[in-house]
């Protein structure tokens, strides 16, 4: 692994995601939560969107649904993902998907109505620059949405970071919040996304201690926060 460089330690952990098919996972286990979060987005037909840390591109479907009119552009660290994203939607003929970084978004300024983000920034090397960079590429008026499970006021999911072979960040609610309007965003607002979907009876994974604990997490539920770019 390329220990000096944090952008490429998360591209070669996700290409190895990808190339297990964790990818293709990340739907069954987000679904809900982006669901949710989509039905709260104010879309309009024309709107761009960009989608950080896209994966294998999953969302870029029900994103379609959504602005059958605008642009869709999924953005992800990982050359592989990206990769079977574009395979995973080769028919999506106003889609497409990019290798890059939300410290350096390989876009101009002022193009995209929405930026969403799901499961993503939390393993931004920099959230701060991170946030700027989708500031800079939002027009006036366009909104930023951050989807996150791995946040401090969620205590069920502190077990997490020890597990990860990247660094994270386990900020609250309002370290999050604060980003946004150091990043100059407006009207900043957080909930939380409770998951319903059912838990196992019995759990054997390694991220939870036990079924209890999945169940409490899901019910806390995942971070949204929003915020909007003034208009001049």
């Amino acid at each position: 692994m390329a220990e000096g460089n944090p952008q490429e330690r998360l591209r070669e952990e996700f290409n190895r995601w990808a190339d297990a098919g964790r990818g293709e996972e990340m739907e069954r286990e987000h679904r809900r939560i982006a669901e949710q979060t989509l039905a709260l987005m104010p879309f309009r037909a024309t709107d761009n969107v960009l989608d950080v840390g896209c994966g294998v591109g999953w969302l870029a479907r029900r994103l379609a649904e959504r602005v059958p009119e605008g642009r869709i552009v999924g953005m992800d660290v990982s050359d592989q993902m990206v990769r079977r994203a574009r395979r995973n939607n080769a028919d999506l003929v106003h889609a497409l998907f990019i290798v890059g970084s939300v410290e350096e978004i390989p876009w101009e300024s002022h193009f995209f109505d929405k930026v969403i983000s799901v499961e993503s920034a939390y393993y931004w090397p920099d959230p701060a620059a991170g946030l700027r960079e989708i500031f800079r590429v939002l027009r006036e008026g366009g909104s930023a949405w951050i989807l996150i499970n791995y946040y401090r006021d969620n205590p069920h999911c502190h077990q997490w970071g020890p597990l990860l072979a990247v660094p994270t960040h386990l900020l609250s609610a309002e370290e999050w919040a604060g980003l946004f309007r150091q990043a100059g965003f407006v009207e900043v607002a957080w909930h939380c996304i409770p998951d319903d979907t059912p838990v196992p009876e019995v759990y054997t994974g390694r991220w939870f201690r036990d079924a209890a604990q999945m169940r409490a997490f899901r019910q806390q539920g995942a971070l949204l926060i929003h915020g909007t770019k003034p208009r001049a």
